[in-house]
């Protein structure tokens, strides 16, 4: 073989690696971190979820958030709780989260205001994440369910912001069974 020859199988072969190399790569983008949305729907039950002691009882509006780090659905809703959590801190809102149990992760510094809770009674019987629990002022669940329905989260179609304006005006609110068709992941596991 001439040098031009064994120049152009060089190339050749290199071309067909580098395709391998970013096949390979989109697959495994695509397995770990694309998935359908499909419409199932996700029934969320809020009777046996309580508020821990320390925060038990007449207070502020608190809302705690349902975070598992592994979950790709969480990126929609993300900036949108960082919007809610401007927005609201300072009229009387709290703003907590429980993060699954066995996972690992840091929240973007944006949410670095969300107050950490170990535990929530009722929190292992949820169905899927993410999600979100809102207190009234008394004390009783007032909201329990996603923080709105579709593949996308955002203040346009979200339920929450009608909600903590509602129990801000001192009107009542009673919502935690919830049934939505949104982008979710499995809590249970």
């Amino acid at each position: 073989m001439n040098l031009p020859t064994l120049k152009l199988l060089g190339t050749l072969l290199g071309l067909v690696a580098g395709a391998v190399f970013i096949w390979q790569a989109y697959t495994t983008f695509q397995a770990r971190y694309v998935r359908p949305f499909d419409n199932q729907a996700t029934f969320f039950d809020g009777a046996r979820l309580q508020l821990p002691r320390e925060l038990a009882g007449p207070g502020p509006v608190r809302v705690v958030h349902f975070w598992d780090p592994a979950c790709p659905c969480n990126v929609g809703n993300q900036q949108h709780l960082a919007d809610l959590m401007q927005r609201f801190k300072d009229r009387g809102v709290t703003f907590h989260v429980l993060q699954k149990r066995g996972t690992r992760g840091y929240l973007p510094d944006d949410l670095a205001g969300l107050k950490p809770l170990g535990n929530l009674p009722g929190s292992e019987h949820l169905p899927a994440s993410p999600a979100v629990a809102i207190w009234d002022r008394q004390g009783q669940l007032a909201y329990f369910g996603p923080y709105s329905e579709g593949a996308v989260c955002n203040a346009a179609n979200s339920f929450i912001e009608p909600i903590l304006n509602a129990l801000l005006e001192g009107r009542p609110v009673s919502a935690s069974n919830t049934l939505a068709v949104g982008c979710y992941c499995p809590w249970a596991g």
